[in-house]
């Protein structure tokens, strides 16, 4: 198996709870970590044997464009995206980070991990 990530891709999206987060946005921070055999990949260099992060970067664009309230549902609209276009995935990793979460005090962000299976489990 070999994992193929992005890690770091930054949005300003509107989820959130409270009123002040789905009309302000704020700044988050997404990874994704897959596993997958791409074992085809390396001894042919054909993109088709492996997974393309240009996809994966598109179906988290996309979700981050419509707001949700937790990030934990977030997340799983993720996975069950990526699981469409690769369902021999053996395992998906998202984590989402919330810059800044109005908290009344100094935190660098919120962060919620979901995990495909174990999180299905």
């Amino acid at each position: 198996m070999g994992k193929v990530s992005l890690e770091g891709i930054e949005f300003h999206a509107y989820h959130g709870v409270f009123k002040e987060e789905t009309k302000l946005g704020n700044r988050f921070t997404v990874d994704i970590h897959v596993e997958t055999d791409f074992k085809k990949a390396m001894l042919d260099d054909e993109l088709k044997a492996t997974v393309d992060y240009g996809k994966l970067y598109k179906i988290a664009k996309s979700h981050m464009l419509e707001p949700v309230k937790l990030l934990e549902h977030l997340a799983h609209l993720m996975i069950e995206d990526i699981l469409k276009v690769y369902p021999e995935l053996s395992s998906i990793t998202i984590v989402i980070k919330k810059h800044n979460p109005a908290l009344g005090g100094v935190v660098n962000y919120s962060v919620v991990t979901v995990n495909y299976p174990e999180d299905y489990a």
